[in-house]
Parts: C-alpha cells; sequence; structure tokens
C-alpha cells in the first residue's frame, strides 16, 4: 500500500510539471492608470524578469495552477502575493509618495513670522528669469528663525559672464548670489571627516561695505565618494534638436559637452539618448559605457529641425529612464535646452506639475541651460528643483568641461538629498540679521501654501552659506564678553538616497571673530560683485573701485576662474554708472 501510494503521488508531481498555464493581468496605480514598465518575477520562474506592457498588461506562462507574483517599480510599494494563474488578475501598487502629494514646496529661504509684501511677478524681454524678493534684515526678537535650501546650482554665474562678455548688463534676476559662490566651491579652513555626510565651519569677520556689521560664514562640505566604488549610471540625455537649437552657442556647444560626459563612463555605466524637434524619438538604447565610440558617434549625427515639444519628450525620457532603471543605482536624466518649449504644456505650472509627477520614481534630474535671446532660465531652474536635481549653464566649451568632467562627481553622483539648513539666532547677541542669496520668487511668496525645498548635493561640494548680522548694540562691536558663545544653533536636515529616513544634524556658529583670510576676503568680494549687478539698496555703501581693490587683493593668481572673475569686474565696471556712496546706517526694518 506504501508503495502504490509513492507511486501515485510521484505520478501527481509529473503531470502537475508538465501542466501549462498563462497567467494574464493587469497592473495600476490608484488612480486606475495602467504601469508600464513594472518589472515582475514569478516564484516559478526564478529570478527571470517580465515587464508589463504599455497599459500595464502582461501574459506570462508557468507550470504552477498557484503561483507567487512580485511587483517593482520605482515610486511605488513592492507588492507580492498568491496569484491562481488560471484566473485574470488585477493588481494595484500604491504610490511610496503618496502622502507627500499635497503640498507644493518651492521656497528657497523662510523666515519665520515674516511676511514681505510687493508680490508682483515680472518676466524678462525674450530670456525669462523668475522675479525674486530680495532678503531684508530681519529683527531677530520677532523672527530669531530662519531656513535655506542647500543645493549645487551654479548656472548664474557663467550666465552672468556670458552677458559681461558680450558688452551687456544681467538681468536683476539673473543675479543669484548663492549660485555665484557655489560656482567657486570655495573651502575656509577646518576639518574634514570623510565617513561622515557632511563636515562643518564657520567664521565671523568685518563687513567689508559696513564697518559696523559682521559676515557670518558657514560652510558644509560633502563628503567625496570613490568613483570605483559607486554605483553603476543609467544616464537618460534628453538633448533639444528644434530649430531654435540651431546655433554654435548651442546644440554645436551640447554635442561637445555629451561627448566629454561620454569619455568618463565605465563599462558598469549605461546611456540611453532621447531627441526631441520635430517628435520625440528614442535614438539609443540602453548602451554600456564599454562602447563609447557608438554613443558619441550617436550624438555626432544629432542635427536641429522642428518645433519644440519638451513636455512629451520629459515624459518619455522618464519613461526610458524607468524601463532601464538600476535599483541602487545612480538613475537620472540629463535635459540639456535653452528651455523654449513652444509645444505641448508649455506654462511653468504645466512643467511643474509634470516633473513633480515624474521625479516619484527615485530617477534625478540635471538641467543643462544655453543659449541666448530666447534662453528660458526660469523654467529651467524650476524643473531642476522640482526634479530632485542640479542646473548648470554651458556659454563656452570650457564650461562643459567644467560641470562635466572636473566636477563630475559633483553634478552627477549625488550624496544626500532635501536638504536645508534650519539657523536659531541668539536675540541677546544679535540685533537683526539678513541671509544673503537664496531670494524667492515672488510668486512662491505670495503662496501661503508653499514651503521650504530641500536641495540636492553632490560628492565632494563645498557650500559658502553668509549672514550680515548686527550685534545687539549692548555688546561691545568687537566681540568682546561674547567670544565663543553661540550666535546661532543650526539644525542640518537631509537624507540619504536610497533612504527615505530623514537625518538631523546639529552644530553651533560660534562668535570667533577673526581677521579674513583670502579665502573669505574673496568670498566677500564674490558677493559685493552679485550686490552691484543687481543694483541693489545694499550697494550704496561701495563702489565698484572698492570691489576690484578687494577682489585683486585676494584672488588666487593661479586660479585662473578667480582671475576671470577680477577679468569680469573690469568689463562690469565699464556698462554701470560710477556709484555714489553713501553712509551706511543700521535702521530697523
Amino acid at each position: 500500500m506504501r508503495l502504490l501510494a509513492l507511486i501515485i503521488f510521484l505520478l501527481l508531481i509529473t503531470a502537475t510539471a508538465q501542466s501549462q498555464y498563462y497567467l494574464r493581468g493587469e497592473l495600476k496605480d490608484e488612480k486606475g492608470t495602467g504601469l508600464q514598465g513594472a518589472r515582475i518575477t514569478l516564484f516559478s520562474k526564478g529570478t527571470y524578469p517580465f515587464i508589463t506592457g504599455s497599459s500595464g498588461t502582461f501574459g506570462i506562462p508557468t507550470s504552477l495552477k498557484v503561483d507567487t507574483i512580485t511587483f517593482y517599480l520605482p515610486g511605488y510599494d513592492t507588492l507580492k502575493t498568491a496569484v491562481v494563474t488560471t484566473e485574470y488578475g488585477h493588481f494595484t501598487l500604491k504610490s511610496t509618495t503618496r502622502k507627500a502629494t499635497s503640498t507644493t514646496l518651492q521656497l528657497a529661504s523662510f523666515t519665520k513670522n515674516l511676511h514681505p509684501s510687493n508680490i508682483e511677478v515680472s518676466l524678462g524681454d525674450g530670456e525669462t528669469y523668475s522675479s525674486t524678493i530680495e532678503n531684508p534684515f530681519v529683527p531677530t526678537k520677532s523672527s530669531p528663525e530662519t531656513g535655506f535650501a542647500i543645493h549645487v546650482n551654479r548656472a548664474s554665474y557663467s550666465n552672468i559672464r556670458r552677458f559681461l562678455n558680450q558688452k551687456e548688463k544681467p538681468p536683476a534676476d539673473a543675479v543669484r548670489i548663492e549660485e555665484m559662490l557655489n560656482y567657486f566651491n570655495l573651502r575656509t579652513k577646518g576639518e574634514i571627516n570623510q565617513e561622515q555626510t557632511f563636515s562643518f565651519n564657520s567664521n565671523v569677520t568685518e563687513c567689508p561695505w559696513n564697518k559696523n556689521n559682521r559676515l557670518l560664514f558657514i560652510n558644509l562640505k560633502a563628503k567625496k565618494i570613490n568613483l570605483d566604488n559607486t554605483p553603476p549610471a543609467n544616464l537618460i540625455f534628453l538633448i533639444d534638436v528644434s530649430a531654435s537649437m540651431d546655433m554654435p552657442n548651442r546644440l554645436p556647444l551640447l554635442k561637445s559637452a555629451f561627448k566629454l560626459l561620454s569619455e568618463n563612463l565605465r563599462t558598469k555605466d549605461q546611456v540611453s539618448i532621447v531627441t526631441y524637434g520635430d517628435q520625440v524619438t528614442e535614438l539609443l538604447q540602453a548602451t554600456s559605457g564599454l562602447y563609447k565610440q557608438q554613443i558619441i558617434e550617436a550624438i555626432e549625427g544629432l542635427r536641429p529641425h522642428g518645433s519644440t515639444p519638451g513636455a512629451s519628450a520629459i515624459r518619455t525620457a522618464y519613461k526610458l529612464a524607468k524601463r532601464t532603471f538600476i535599483p541602487n543605482g545612480n538613475n537620472r536624466v540629463i535635459l540639456a535646452t535653452d528651455g523654449d518649449f513652444n509645444v505641448g504644456q508649455t506654462s511653468e505650472k504645466d512643467l511643474e506639475d509634470l516633473i513633480s509627477q515624474e521625479s516619484k520614481a527615485g530617477i534625478y534630474l540635471t538641467c543643462l541651460g544655453v543659449g541666448m535671446g530666447n534662453y528660458k532660465d526660469s523654467k529651467l531652474e524650476l524643473l531642476a528643483k522640482k526634479g530632485h536635481g542640479n542646473f548648470a549653464y554651458l556659454d563656452n566649451e570650457s564650461e562643459a568641461e567644467k560641470v562635466l568632467v572636473e566636477e563630475f562627481a559633483q553634478t552627477i553622483y549625488t550624496v544626500a538629498n532635501n536638504v536645508f539648513l534650519i539657523a536659531t539666532f541668539d536675540a541677546n547677541l544679535v540685533e537683526k540679521y539678513r541671509l544673503i542669496g537664496f531670494d524667492n520668487k515672488k510668486s512662491a511668496v505670495a503662496d501661503k501654501a508653499t514651503v521650504l525645498q530641500g536641495g540636492e548635493v553632490g560628492s565632494g561640494h563645498s557650500l559658502l552659506a553668509v549672514f550680515e548680522i548686527v550685534l545687539n548694540p549692548s555688546k561691545a562691536t568687537d566681540g568682546k564678553g561674547i567670544n565663543e558663545l553661540p550666535l546661532t544653533s543650526l539644525q542640518l536636515s537631509y537624507k540619504v538616497p536610497g533612504n527615505n529616513e530623514t537625518i538631523k544634524e546639529k552644530y553651533n556658529a560660534v562668535f570667533n571673530y577673526q581677521t579674513a583670510d583670502s579665502c573669505l576676503r574673496f568670498a566677500s568680494s564674490v558677493i559685493m560683485f552679485g550686490i552691484l549687478l543687481k543694483q541693489s539698496e545694499f550697494s550704496n555703501s561701495y563702489s565698484w573701485d572698492d570691489l576690484y581693490n578687494l577682489a585683486t587683493s585676494s584672488a588666487n593668481r593661479k586660479d585662473l576662474l578667480q582671475m576671470e572673475f577680477v577679468d569680469l569686474i573690469s568689463k562690469a565696471k565699464k556698462l554701470y554708472p560710477k556709484t555714489t556712496k553713501k553712509k551706511s546706517t543700521n535702521t530697523k526694518p
């Protein structure tokens, strides 16, 4: 009897093994939209992946009547469940970011209890820039807390350089002082702990344009990662080849830039190319860095033609990025354009909604701007912020090499997401303060629903943020009696890629007054340059000659970028009227 039972059992197993079933079904999100490009694994098939089709449907042969199915798609919770393979399956994935979709994040800086007025929005002629409000002095007693986003954007400086080299004044809203400081990647003296995501240092020095005030420099240095040990990169080159790109400083410049980047690819990296002109084209499917010549030849063959369906192209690039997604890898779309989207969704609000939705998939966005006359700075700046990425402007091939070769790791490899810093000043020591740069869009200030938006920081980047402070009159202006006391307590918040947990670190910026070294004096000259270019009310206390003297005495003569900066001051001086210095005052706002 036992032998007969064993024979029957073996026959049943054999019959089951030989049976063939065909599992069919569909995968949708919570709104009922089909999800394309999701990876499917079945227990009976091992780790071999299947992919959902254009409307989220799929069909998979299997030998089991009851199997276990797993769905994986970036930006959604992984779903693993039992399935009867003879029945049509209906499956739903839940968004991992569904709890955060109700808030629009736009502010670059935010001060509690401060409500600026004057919120009209204006755009420049031809080129567009976000109209901003310059940060004023804030009384510490009523508004001790302020915060600002940390990012590696540096587009403003190279764009300013383009205007000055053409003997033109840059628009005031094109001048973003924090990006000008970012451009030089300045590092103050202080220890760097390579084991930590960030190292911190602060300094208090004289204020070159107001002897009664002080400058508080806050330097955050991101750790530098070893490129040999970084995860594989999945890069989608999204290149504008429309008719507006048919100029030497547009598509030809971008072709040179992407060829330079391609030369740095490793075998484990992969590149796909999407172009948009008269139509959106998937020009090159995911290709390993081993085949650099194939990638370069595809880039070299680009030709300008047609209109600019930018929104449609962005959707296509993100779909391709999802299909080729590398789990735990560096997945990034690199958008290169003059920003002149003239077909489909073209308003900043439309583009903001689009990119906010697409960025949920764990894919970063880098924006590279080019061109002049119709350059849309405001759109590219917004896309970079909403796409959890960074933003640079390429005015020449040297800048392309700087951004994509010399600063390759800073541009491409992220060490921290959603990074922002909250500073709380001590009213007993500081009467008032103003954050230099990090100016908000007027439209963002007008919207009471907006909150502070963190930025993305790349490998090895050094950020320098600066406050102009007025000490409490009851304290000696030379700092006697308050040396080493905390002027402000700082809370740094960020997330590490691949981990949704927010990390918070606390620091103190103490009153350690000292004569500024050459690095801090050069940083001060960059600030003064931006203030003069903006023709700000804070520029009344010094002249172009004062700026030139400070820059020439502090610039590193072996640093070509710093010496070029001195030359730009000379060019700007010829374009602006002579300034008449006014006596500095510290009247309360």
